[in-house]
């Protein structure tokens, strides 16, 4: 089995009735990107993250729960004075780790989200004038409610621009719902008795894997249309960026892969398209009030440039 086999076999054994979702993750996480998981409390976001950091051995995994008044060293670290030694140490905060669980990131002040702006975009932080450099696998899972906003912030436009995917989970059928129930009977969460089932090398080769899928510049080209067209639509006050074409370049060269092709072809890029561009454009008021969002405007996109032969 392929590295992606053995994760999504492992993390569907606990997240039912999502497959799809499972390979848009996993498919995030080798393209060198970062999910934003948006979707009603009780539909298993925290359970994704904790499944996916079981399932890779040496993995180091991180929680952080966002409230109103945690500040950016509660995320980053802190120096600390050793009495003993009337010395300064630096105290590592939580960001360290490979999968890091960013929990209603939201619902922290843009001060503290935007903590993460750099090591999301360069793997890389600057504490008090020291740069740390984070590992291969660095992977931020954030999730947020969409129906609660007492006590929330919106996410600012930079912060939006790093997920490179925004995926929701949605309810489950009958049948799954069902077999979760059938999972919970146990004292024992079924996410807590999951073993590894990969190792950090065989991500980070996977990854290697992704970047080798051959894409044509006839499609390099048709992203770039896409992504520029967005910038012409009436009614939107802020398009997508270049860091967008990456994203949906990367997640396709992924998607690629894990459906057992060597190369990229057109349905695959319309296939993530709207996961990874809508999110990343604001709206006016008109559009907003009139009910249109982000991913209707990536459709209409899809259905109206011309796709390459």
């Amino acid at each position: 089995m392929t590295t992606w086999q053995k994760l999504h076999q492992s993390i569907s054994s606990v997240i039912k009735g999502q497959d799809q979702l499972v390979k848009d993750i996993l498919c995030c996480m080798a393209a060198d990107g970062h999910l934003l998981l948006e979707d009603y409390p009780g539909t298993g976001k925290t359970t994704l993250a904790k499944a996916l950091a079981n399932s890779v051995s040496g993995a180091v995994f991180q929680r952080i729960q966002f409230t109103p008044d945690l500040l950016p060293s509660d995320i980053l670290g802190v120096s600390i004075l050793d009495p003993r030694t009337a010395e300064f140490s630096f105290k590592k905060g939580p960001v360290f780790s490979n999968i890091l669980l960013a929990d209603e990131i939201n619902r922290a002040s843009p001060r503290t989200q935007s903590a993460l702006l750099e090591v999301m975009a360069e793997k890389q932080s600057t504490i008090e004038g020291e740069k740390y450099e984070f590992d291969e696998m660095f992977f931020v899972i954030a999730t947020q409610n969409p129906v609660e906003f007492r006590g929330t912030f919106p996410l600012p436009e930079a912060q939006m621009d790093r997920f490179a995917m925004r995926c929701s989970l949605g309810y489950v059928d009958v049948e799954e719902e069902v077999a979760i129930l059938t999972d919970q009977q146990s004292t024992g969460h079924p996410v807590n008795e999951m073993s590894p089932v990969v190792t950090i090398e065989d991500v980070i080769r996977w990854k290697q894997e992704v970047a080798d899928v051959e894409i044509s510049d006839e499609l390099k080209h048709y992203i770039v249309r896409l992504v520029s067209a967005t910038r012409e639509l009436p009614g939107v006050k802020l398009a997508a960026s270049p860091r967008a074409s990456i994203a949906l370049m990367k997640i396709s060269q992924a998607l690629s892969l894990v459906q057992g092709k060597s190369f990229v072809t057109p349905d695959v890029i319309q296939s993530c398209a709207k996961d990874v561009i809508a999110h990343r454009l604001i709206l006016d008021a008109d559009s907003t009030y009139s009910g249109k969002d982000g991913r209707r405007y990536v459709q209409q996109l899809l259905d109206e440039v011309t796709v390459p032969a």
